[in-house]
């Protein structure tokens, strides 16, 4: 027996995957990752949001980039919609596109003065869109569940999101430093093409982030 039949003979080792309530920050992260993976062309598409967002708002005032971002509020919201409906596997839900949008409303603002406080935002509120879409709820019964779902495991929610953020951010500025010498048409290019494909993660890692606080849930005394 050869040296690579003795490798391929040995089982693979894999870490032992946690359920969903005992599931770490690195473990969300890694599942976002797999199934962004495994649905690759379905979640792409989902990076052309925060790509546009951002060649819209180039060279622009701060004040014009807050401005643009409101005005993609709809955009941002249906692929918040749109990545739910993917994870969970179930059909478009209007009523969960009103939620984002307003949960949606003060997060330029938020996000403008510090990343953190746009990310504790979302992590309160947030997951109330991937609850309206897995189980079907209306708008305000949707805040309300989103909320229920933030206070079971605040740290592991905003700590996921938190995570997601600053990978998406630290692969993006790996890429605009590895390609800097190339002049500033090529840091544009591969900051909007960086956008396209790490972005999505953002999106699908939130509504999987839904699962955890789901299962993190205490159910009532009776």
């Amino acid at each position: 027996m050869t040296r690579d039949d003795t490798l391929r003979a040995v089982p693979e080792l894999r870490p032992i995957a946690l359920p969903p309530a005992e599931r770490t920050v690195g473990q969300l992260v890694a599942e976002s990752v797999r199934f962004y993976g495994d649905h690759f062309w379905r979640v792409l598409p989902l990076g052309l949001v925060l790509a546009a967002d951002d060649a819209a708002g180039l060279h622009s005032s701060v004040l014009v980039q807050t401005l643009i971002l409101w005005a993609f509020a709809p955009v941002f919201s249906a692929a918040y919609v749109w990545a739910s409906t993917l994870v969970h596997e179930k059909p478009w839900s209007w009523p969960a596109f009103v939620t984002a949008l307003l949960i949606f409303l003060p997060f330029p603002i938020l996000v403008r003065l510090f990343l953190l406080p746009g990310l504790v935002w979302f992590a309160l509120l947030g997951l109330a869109v991937p609850a309206a879409v897995a189980e079907r709820l209306e708008v305000q019964a949707a805040l309300r569940r989103g909320w229920e779902l933030a206070r079971a495991d605040l740290v592991h929610a905003v700590a996921g999101l938190i995570t997601l953020g600053l990978i998406y951010l630290v692969t993006r500025y790996a890429l605009l430093v590895t390609i800097q010498q190339f002049g500033d048409q090529s840091q544009t290019a591969a900051g909007i093409l960086a956008d396209l494909v790490f972005s999505p993660l953002i999106f699908i890692g939130a509504a999987l982030l839904y699962v955890d606080q789901a299962a993190r849930v205490k159910p009532p005394v009776l």
